[in-house]
């Protein structure tokens, strides 16, 4: 009886676990956000006791989920409790967004936000969490340029005033929103000043995630206006730090990659731009503006170097459409079809400029050119200067002349030019597997493997005469340690004798 009883309980708690689990709903998604924040609140204050700025990485990384959830109440009510200055309360609050919908009195006595309990006054970092939210939700609303312009001008000054390490990674997200404010009101090169002063800062410090961030933003900032030879200077006296956040380090990439490009060095340049892609987040949706300039660099350097960029490069799910303008340039150019590639250039010329590589493409005009005659080279033993010029797209004849000529001195074409007739007369390729010199290289590789055999049985068969004086050396030796012996042991035989 007393089995049967244990096994009923034993039922009976399954049951009731079971009506519990069934009967837990979901929480509200505003209590998850309110709860999200309360565990970086805690997170950052457990990071100020113990010193550790490296806990602040996780801080940092919870805005990719905030951004998305926050709700204009409940990031008011984090400024409210975070920030104790009321000039910069005062700002932060009249920036912040408002709710569409405004709350009845019913709904805010539901809906009270309650924050953990935490020591006070509250650190700096607090203020500098709420109020970097608060500029990234700003700066995902583009009509807000203004307001994110004078949050992030306030947001800067204030985190100058501290020489904090567990504040130095808000201060280089800081100076990043900062750049990038006033990249979109047309006014980046009156921030120079400003970054260059900060990374000084930033060296002094140590600040590895200052330095990182501060010189992919000089070197945005000197791109930006097309100052190569000053981007080029600072790349070189400077640095990257080895302890680099990866995200950082691929845009140190692209930059190197550009710049190189326009310095005609085409090899370091493609290499940095693939390294720059394969260290770009390989999530399908993620980082997608960055890895398409990446990708448009690095199919330009590429055909600059004379080679095609493989087809799976375009065919990417979510960048093929926006690398179709490249894709029709890359098969131009591939044929060597130079009136194609003028159609190309111009149907796109906005989109080119955009992009900062119309100088680039601009370059490849030459390449195009250098295919064509290949084909017309391998297809024509003799052609007029004034046909070519008709199949490259050319204007006159001398200007097909001038451009043959380049080419056969570069070695693009076995070719020469009769200007007295006006034609190219393309040099007939010799069959070399007609001739003898096969069957003479055949014969020199022959010879030196035999003298190699030769030379090796005769080092063999007659040793060195050093070896040999080695030898009768040893023999000697050996005879000697025998005799030794010998005398030794009849002396322990005499002894034994006495």
């Amino acid at each position: 009886v007393e089995m049967k009883d244990a096994c009923s309980n034993e039922g009976e708690k399954k049951e009731g676990e079971k009506k519990e689990k069934i009967e837990e709903t979901p929480k509200n998604p505003r209590t998850l956000l309110i709860e999200n924040i309360g565990r970086n609140l805690k997170t950052i204050n457990a990071a100020v006791i113990a010193g550790d700025s490296r806990v602040m990485g996780r801080v940092i990384r919870s805005y990719a989920n905030l951004r998305r959830t926050v709700t204009p109440d409940v990031l008011r009510a984090l400024l409210e409790e975070t920030v104790p200055d009321e000039s910069r309360k005062a700002l932060y609050l009249e920036s912040a967004p408002v709710a569409d919908t405004p709350m009845t009195d019913d709904e805010k006595e539901k809906s009270e936000i309650k924050f953990p309990q935490l020591p006070k006054p509250y650190p700096a970092e607090m203020e500098a969490f709420s109020a970097l939210l608060l500029l990234i939700l700003l700066i995902d609303k583009k009509e807000k340029k203004e307001s994110a312009f004078k949050v992030a001008g306030a947001i800067v000054p204030w985190l100058k005033t501290f020489n904090r390490r567990t504040l130095d990674i808000f201060a280089a997200r800081a100076y990043f929103y900062l750049s990038l404010t006033y990249e979109r009101k047309g006014q980046l090169s009156e921030l120079r000043p400003e970054l260059l002063a900060a990374y000084r800062t930033a060296c002094l410090r140590h600040d590895a995630m200052g330095q990182a961030t501060l010189l992919n933003l000089l070197l945005r900032n000197y791109l930006a206006h097309n100052l190569y030879e000053q981007a080029l200077k600072l790349v070189q006296k400077t640095n990257f730090p080895e302890s680099r956040p990866n995200a950082q380090y691929a845009r140190y990439l692209l930059y190197i990659g550009q710049i190189k490009a326009v310095q005609l060095e085409y090899s370091d340049s493609h290499s940095k731009l693939m390294q720059a892609i394969r260290k770009a987040p390989q999530a399908p949706n993620v980082a997608l503006g960055f890895k398409l300039a990446a990708t448009k660099m690095a199919v330009i350097v590429e055909l600059l170097m004379g080679g095609i960029p493989e087809r799976s490069m375009f065919m990417q799910k979510e960048l093929k459409e926006q690398l179709r303008p490249y894709y029709a340039l890359t098969q131009a150019v591939r044929t060597g079809d130079l009136n194609a590639f003028k159609e190309q250039t111009q149907k796109h010329d906005q989109l080119f400029k955009k992009d900062k590589t119309l100088t680039l493409i601009n370059r490849l005009r030459y390449n195009v050119i250098k295919t064509g005659l290949r084909d017309i080279n391998l297809s024509y033993s003799r052609i007029s200067l004034q046909d070519i010029a008709t199949k490259l797209g050319l204007d006159t004849a001398q200007d097909s002349a001038g451009v043959v000529a380049k080419a056969v001195v570069d070695g693009v074409i076995d070719a020469s030019i009769d200007y007295d007739h006006q034609f190219l007369r393309s040099t007939q390729k010799f069959d070399l597997y007609s001739s003898c010199e096969p069957q003479k290289a055949l014969h020199k590789r022959i010879a030196f493997c035999l003298q190699m055999h030769n030379d090796t049985v005769k080092a063999m068969a007659y040793p060195d005469e050093s070896d040999i004086k080695d030898s009768e050396n040893a023999e000697e030796r050996r005879e000697r340690e025998k005799r030794e012996m010998a005398n030794v042991d009849d002396d322990d035989d005499d002894d034994m004798l006495l």
